[in-house]
C-alpha cells in the first residue's frame, strides 16, 4: 500500500475541515481507526477516496458549473452520483467521467435534469442528511460509519454497507420519519454481498407514507430503469456512440 497516498487523503480531508495542529494527530488517528471498522478496512477506503478525487477532478476541469451541481459517494468502487443539471448532456457526461477512474466497479446515475434548487431547498436538503446522520450516530443499534447519505430536493439518498436487512429496515424508517423528505432510495448493500457490475442496477424506493394519500407502503419496492431516463446506472460501451465522437 502507498503511504503516502493515505498520509495524503487523510491530511487533505482533515485540512479542509479546518482541524488545527493539536487536533491533527488526534483526526488522523480517529479517520484510519474508522475505515479499519469499514467493511474494506483501510485498503479499501483508500481506494475510494482516490477514485473520489479523481472524479471530482475531471469533472472540476470539465465545467466548475457542472462540478457544482453534483454529489458523489463512492464505497468499495460503487460509485453514486446524484445532483441536478439543466442539460440532459451534461449527465451523460458527467457519467462517462465517473467510469474513468481505475477501480471503479459500478456507476450508479441519480442524477436530474431539471432547475436547481434555491439556496433554501440546499439548506433544506443539508438538513435533512444532517438529522438522519445524527439519529443514525446515536441509534445503537446501527453502524453510522458505513453509511453515505445524500439528500437532493427532499430525496434521500443511502450508500454504503449494512449489517443485516435489520439494521438498513432500521436506518430507512428513521429517514422517513424526517419532516420533509418525500422519498428514501437505498443503494446500500448487506454486508459480505458481491458487488454487482451490472448496468440495470437500481435501488429500492421507499416512499413517505402521506406521499400516497396516506397509505402505507412495503419497505422494499425496486423498480426499473433505464440509460439517461432515471435511476440507475449504465456501462459506457453501451452508449459509447452516443457520447463519444465516432
Amino acid at each position: 500500500m502507498n503511504k503516502s497516498l493515505i498520509v495524503t487523503l487523510m491530511a487533505s480531508t482533515l485540512i479542509l475541515s479546518g482541524c488545527g495542529a493539536v487536533g491533527l494527530a488526534t483526526g488522523v488517528g480517529a479517520a484510519v481507526g474508522v475505515s479499519a471498522a469499514k467493511e474494506g478496512g483501510l485498503r479499501g477506503t483508500v481506494t475510494d477516496e482516490s477514485i473520489r478525487l479523481e472524479i471530482s477532478d475531471l469533472w472540476f476541469k470539465k465545467s466548475v458549473d457542472l462540478f457544482g451541481k453534483l454529489n458523489l459517494s463512492v464505497n468499495q468502487g460503487r460509485v453514486l452520483v446524484t445532483g441536478v443539471v439543466q442539460q440532459p448532456e451534461d449527465r451523460v457526461e458527467a457519467i462517462r467521467l465517473a467510469w474513468q477512474p481505475k477501480g471503479v466497479k459500478q456507476v450508479i446515475n441519480e442524477v436530474r435534469v431539471g432547475e436547481s434548487g434555491t439556496i433554501g431547498t440546499y439548506a433544506k436538503d443539508t438538513w435533512i442528511s444532517g438529522q438522519l446522520r445524527t439519529q443514525m450516530t446515536f441509534d445503537k443499534y446501527i453502524q453510522s460509519i458505513n453509511y453515505s447519505i445524500e439528500t437532493v430536493h427532499g430525496a434521500v439518498y443511502l450508500m454504503g454497507v449494512a449489517q443485516s436487512q435489520e439494521e438498513l429496515d432500521r436506518v430507512i424508517k428513521l429517514a422517513r420519519r424526517i419532516k420533509g423528505v418525500s422519498e428514501v432510495i437505498s443503494y446500500a448493500k448487506l454486508l459480505g454481498e458481491p458487488v454487482s457490475s451490472d448496468s440495470s442496477v437500481a435501488g429500492d424506493v421507499y416512499m413517505q407514507p402521506d406521499a400516497i394519500a396516506n397509505e402505507p407502503v412495503p419497505l422494499s419496492s425496486g423498480f426499473e430503469t433505464q440509460p439517461y431516463e432515471g435511476q440507475g446506472s449504465y456501462n459506457p460501451s453501451s452508449v459509447q456512440s452516443e457520447i463519444l465522437p465516432p
